[in-house]
């Protein structure tokens, strides 16, 4: 199982300066191969290395960090290809589309570079690590962490990203641990808890009581809260004054850090109930949820700009870190069906709140009604998949 720990550098006054020339060398050095790349019929690793390492090294980089520079220039136009492939520049032979195309891939001058193990040396027992630098080797570059994470670093395996952000170094390592063993939830619908995902209700899972969803994760008080800094915000930029300038680089990270550690919170508390009840976690796949769904432009504005993709993700390796199975499912239809006799009508959902079913009469609230919907189908994807697996590879009953 793959994680990323984030540890910060705190390095002296000469070893900031040697950081930020490299940093400045390796950017320079991907902006030259991404113009070659633009061009170039075969833009494979390999490929570009034939064309533009003996550059790289007369620019002042050594061997191994020329190969990395490629590597994140090869990267990164597999990821624009990838982007185009599936329309999010827009179709073939639109304005944005051919903007995207029309020009070479650039990186800023601190953009963060990899770095593998013959390049970065780290001694976890001493809190430092050892990197190559445009300035030579520099030794003994301290970090700081949280214990949990040295505990981590123990496991860490490939490579580790320098970052430079809000003027502090930060290296991004790669860990790969071992998952414990799965539990196997009960063979029944209630063996799994079901999370719907929303903008008035950010999560509802099956478990909750309807009664009680208003309360912390009611995405009343985190848009409020959002409001407020996006009319703050507004306001320093219609000023523009210098002063203004200062006060909305200060901010400018502030609401992603309100979105993750709200996410944290609620990732860490949906798994401590499954996991407190012994069932896996079925939760909806929003991807690509802005070109299904039509809504007011504030709506939009909430739906759009929260960190959803971020959630699910937390939720999917606290889960694994757990031994909790998680199924990602597709929510067609699951707001608009009825979970006691499965009639689907769009009419059953009377507002955001109330679903009432117009053929038993079931009624409730609507987001704890997809969330059971969400259950019943991570139940059945879930064993739909099981049954594909030979008897010898199935995980055993965590006692």
């Amino acid at each position: 199982m793959k994680r990323v720990v984030v540890v910060k550098l705190t390095p002296t006054r000469e070893q900031y300066v040697a950081l930020k020339a490299t940093l400045k060398l390796c950017n320079a050095g991907a902006n030259m191969v991404a113009r070659v790349a633009h061009t170039a019929a075969d833009r494979r690793p390999f490929a570009l290395q034939k064309q533009v390492y003996a550059h790289l090294k007369t620019c002042g980089l050594s061997a191994q960090p020329a190969i990395r520079v490629i590597k994140k220039v090869a990267d990164a136009y597999a990821t624009q290809q990838a982007n185009l492939a599936r329309g999010n520049f827009g179709t073939p032979g639109s304005k944005r589309y051919a903007k995207v195309v029309g020009k070479p891939i650039m990186f800023r001058e601190d953009a963060g570079q990899p770095f593998d193990d013959r390049c970065l040396s780290w001694q976890i027992d001493q809190s430092t690590v050892s990197i190559w630098s445009s300035a030579g080797r520099l030794r003994g570059v301290g970090f700081v962490c949280a214990p949990w994470q040295l505990s981590l670093l123990a496991a860490r395996k490939g490579e580790s990203d320098l970052i430079f952000r809000d003027g502090d170094f930060y290296l991004h390592a790669t860990v790969d641990t071992d998952a414990p063993p799965e539990l196997v939830p009960a063979d029944d619908p209630t063996g799994w808890l079901g999370v719907d995902l929303g903008i008035v209700n950010l999560a509802v899972t099956s478990a909750d009581n309807p009664a009680e969803l208003d309360s912390r994760w009611s995405g009343g008080a985190v848009t409020a809260r959002r409001k407020r800094n996006r009319s703050l915000r507004n306001a320093l930029q219609k000023v523009g004054t210098k002063s203004a300038k200062r006060k909305l680089k200060t901010r400018r990270r502030k609401e992603t850090r309100y979105a993750t550690d709200i996410n944290h919170q609620l990732s860490k508390t949906i798994v401590a109930q499954a996991q407190r009840t012994g069932q896996g976690i079925a939760i909806e796949d929003l991807s690509g949820i802005r070109d299904r769904v039509r809504l007011a432009r504030e709506q939009r504005y909430q739906l759009h700009t929260w960190a959803f993709a971020q959630l699910r993700h937390q939720i999917i390796y606290k889960a694994q870190t757990a031994g909790l199975p998680v199924q990602v499912i597709d929510p067609r239809n699951t707001s608009k069906t009825c979970h006691r006799c499965g009639r689907c009508e769009r009419a059953n959902r009377r507002s955001q709140e109330l679903f009432r079913c117009r053929n038993c009469g079931w009624n409730g609230h609507a987001d704890h009604n997809a969330a059971i919907n969400i259950a019943a189908l991570g139940y059945q994807n879930y064993r739909a998949a099981q049954s594909t697996v030979p008897k010898a590879a199935t995980p055993l009953t965590a006692s």
